[in-house]
Parts: C-alpha cells; structure tokens; sequence
C-alpha cells in the first residue's frame, strides 16, 4: 500500500524529561532534512507512571525517593544532570517547580489535538507546562488554558477530558507499544522499520530518517508531475 508521506510515530509522556529534550534533538534533524515535507509526524501516548494520583501528593525529589527508590543524593544528582543535558537543548527545567501527578488527563488533550493535527502543538505546550512553568497538568482549568493556545476551545477539551473515545485512543497507544516492544520513552519508529530509542543527538536522528526515508522513496516513487485532481471516472467503475 503506497502512503502518500513517510510516517514517523513517537511515543513519549509529557512528564519525561528525555522526551523533551529528544523532541528538541529531533526537531534539529528535522527542519534540516531537505524531504521533511513528504514526512508526517505523529505523537503517541505513553504512561511512565500510570498509578500516580490526580492531585500531587509528593513533589519531584520526594517522589522519586519513596517511589523509585533514589537516595536523596542520587536523586540531585540526576536531577542536576538532566536539567543541564536540557539546557544544551535550549530548555530550561525547573525540578524544584514540578507537580508530579497523573499525565492521562494531558494525554487525552493531546489525542484531541491529534484529531485536528495539533498533537506537535499539544506536546509542546504541555511539556513548558510541566518542566518549565510548573503547571498542573492533570488540572482541568490549566488543560483548558494551554488547549486554548494552540486553538482548541473549552468545549474541545471538555470532550477531550469526559469523551472515553479519547482515553480509549490513550489506551490503543499504550498497548500498541508494548506490542512493539517500547520499554521507555521517548521512541521513535520510522516507517515501522526503523527506531531510536532516547533522546539521541540530531545527528542519530538524521542518520535513520535519511535511510528510512531513501527506502521509502524507492517504494513511493514521486509522480513525475505535480497533480490537480478533480471528479474522475476509474475503471473499476467509480466516479467521483
């Protein structure tokens, strides 16, 4: 079956911190690879955690002590090394800042997004939500907010929040990736052929989307003229 653009999946949850800093890193592969317009894009959910409760009950240090198991010193200095690996990035993280709760809500809002082709806008919106501003992002009037943002409105993402066809969306992401074998996030699947785990540098990125992409070409070949299509008869006897 031909698809008219290569398809690049992500799975990632906006309270991962390698998530936003391999958006970024991926994002500087993209805007230099001369065939990113024949390249879509789309945002997978996943759940790091999907026992954490809605209203937040530790904070950042502390949850990453009780509930994974850190000590307080390794807990800094991860927590020191990601933010400085982010600024390198061009992000800035504030730990200190963090409402740790649960991202379904957020994830729910972004397969909402997705259906308008905004899932890039969501992700963006909720990660500076989250590491950055320090926003609640399990919180229906701070989702309400950054949905309107990128150009949703309220009633959207009421539906977003209340609609079950949106967790089920959630829920189809979360198993297709254990299906796949995603172990963490991020992770990037090119042409369900190719895949990069983590935040990798740019260059990883544009090493695989250039192979995967040269392979796709060679079974998509380009039409040699550029096509205004209009109603048309075909031999199978359809017209329209």
């Amino acid at each position: 079956m031909s698809h008219s653009k290569m398809q690049v999946e992500i799975w990632s949850d906006v309270m991962c911190p390698f998530c936003y800093i391999g958006k970024r890193n991926f994002e500087a592969a993209f805007e230099k690879f001369t065939n990113a317009k024949n390249i879509e894009v789309s945002w997978k959910s996943f759940q790091l955690d999907p026992t954490l409760p809605e209203k937040e009950e530790l904070d950042h240090e502390q949850y990453l002590i009780e509930r994974k198991g850190f000590s307080k010193e390794q807990v800094k200095g991860m927590l020191n090394h990601v933010a400085q690996t982010a600024k390198n990035a061009g992000l800035n993280y504030h730990f200190d800042k963090v409402i740790t709760v649960n991202s379904f809500n957020a994830h729910r809002l972004i397969q909402m997004a997705k259906t308008k082709g905004l899932d890039d806008a969501a992700e963006e919106q909720l990660f500076k939500a989250y590491f950055t501003d320090g926003k609640d992002i399990a919180d229906k009037a701070t989702l309400t907010e950054l949905g309107k943002a990128i150009g949703l409105i309220e009633q959207e993402v009421n539906e977003a929040l209340t609609n079950e066809i949106y967790a089920a969306k959630v829920n189809r992401d979360i198993d297709e990736a254990q299906q796949i074998g995603v172990r963490g996030v991020p992770f990037f699947v090119f042409d369900r052929r190719y895949a990069v785990s983590g935040a990798q540098p740019p260059e990883a990125f544009t090493q695989t989307l250039e192979k995967a992409f040269s392979e796709w070409r060679e079974k998509n070949p380009e039409p040699p003229f550029e096509l205004t299509e209009g109603p048309s008869c075909t031999p199978d006897g359809h017209c329209g």
